[in-house]
């Protein structure tokens, strides 16, 4: 990843372009300075919408993220640019929270990350898809293992 002295952040104080389908590209990181501590970092996104497959209607749901964070970080402007790439596309509820999980994982390598999707009901139904990934071959694999077992519904 190129770095300008600025941490190579595009998105942040620029006007703001949104993607018309879903863009990972979007998404940046910066550097963290505490690396050596695990905390939690949550963002909450009350208003994301994405498209049924089948119908094209749209759905729309709050999408949870929680990380405890490695070397790097997502920058929430980057964060929220993406969530909304996915505005215009068709997928599954249980596929948008998985892609959402995979891309941070790829972009930030974090110690444990998990993604929760409260989708709104449709045809009477509400769906509440959970996924989450630890770093292999550390405690936090374990972490995910515990967390996924004991998941509790919304």
């Amino acid at each position: 990843m190129e770095t300008r002295k600025d941490e190579g952040l595009q998105a942040l104080g620029q006007k703001t372009h949104y993607s018309t389908d879903y863009d990972s590209s979007v998404l940046e990181t910066f550097q963290n300075k505490h690396p050596e501590n695990d905390y939690w970092v949550q963002f909450n996104c009350p208003e994301f919408t994405s498209l049924c497959p089948i119908t094209g209607q749209p759905d729309f749901a709050e999408i949870r993220i929680m990380y405890l964070p490695g070397e790097r970080m997502v920058e929430s402007k980057s964060l929220k640019l993406y969530l909304f790439s996915f505005r215009n596309h068709g997928d599954f509820h249980e596929d948008c929270v998985n892609t959402i999980m995979k891309d941070l994982v790829r972009l930030m390598d974090p110690k444990y990350i998990e993604v929760t999707g409260i989708f709104t009901p449709r045809g009477g139904i509400s769906i509440y898809p959970y996924a989450n990934y630890g770093r292999p071959g550390t405690r936090y694999e374990q972490l995910a293992a515990d967390r996924l077992a004991q998941h509790q519904p919304i």
